[in-house]
């Protein structure tokens, strides 16, 4: 069964709390889906916890909904709760995603390696790798260029007909500007 990410954006109204504003403190913005349009669960790992198999530390796991969530996000949500599908439900602001270190590396991985055909590039494999990649990665990527192995930026190589990418695992590879 696959994991996803599901909810949206919101922001504090400006008048909230004032004699001028008597609507919700929190309003809707938007849904996540235009802007995160790939499962990632190196990703969902760091920032809650979900399918953490790199072991990062996460951001904001397990902490549900949020109490003072609007209602236009309860009621898109409240369909998925009843039925007990909103496994890790949590929240997290733009404060804390701001603050994050980009260096951060998780526990067991150093890096990830990724590779699809040339000819299907829409079939993207990846796979987390320690200092010692495991020998069926070797097998399918070929010997990595000797860079690779220097956690020092992303390094790209082609196998044949497939297209392979290595990048060492941080917090700015997983969720850093030059992401989905």
């Amino acid at each position: 069964m696959g994991t996803d990410i599901y909810g949206g954006i919101e922001f504090r109204h400006p008048y909230a709390g004032t004699e001028d504003y008597d609507g919700e403190p929190w309003v809707t913005a938007m849904d996540l889906w235009p802007l995160y349009d790939e499962t990632d669960y190196t990703a969902f790992g760091l920032l809650f916890g979900v399918r953490n198999s790199a072991g990062f530390p996460p951001l904001a796991p397990g902490r549900g909904l949020p109490v003072d969530l609007s209602s236009a996000m309860r009621s898109e949500l409240s369909s998925w709760v009843a039925r007990g599908e909103l496994d890790g439900a949590s929240w997290v602001s733009w404060g804390e995603l701001a603050s994050i270190d980009p260096e951060t590396r998780p526990e067991r991985f150093v890096g990830r390696v990724a590779w699809h055909k040339q000819s299907r590039p829409s079939t993207l494999h990846r796979q987390l790798v320690s200092h010692q990649w495991p020998a069926e990665v070797l097998s399918v990527v070929g010997e990595p260029p000797a860079d690779s192995r220097s956690n020092s930026g992303p390094v790209a190589w082609t196998n044949g007909d497939l297209v392979c990418a290595y990048e060492p695992l941080t917090a700015a590879t997983v969720l850093g500007s030059e992401t989905h």
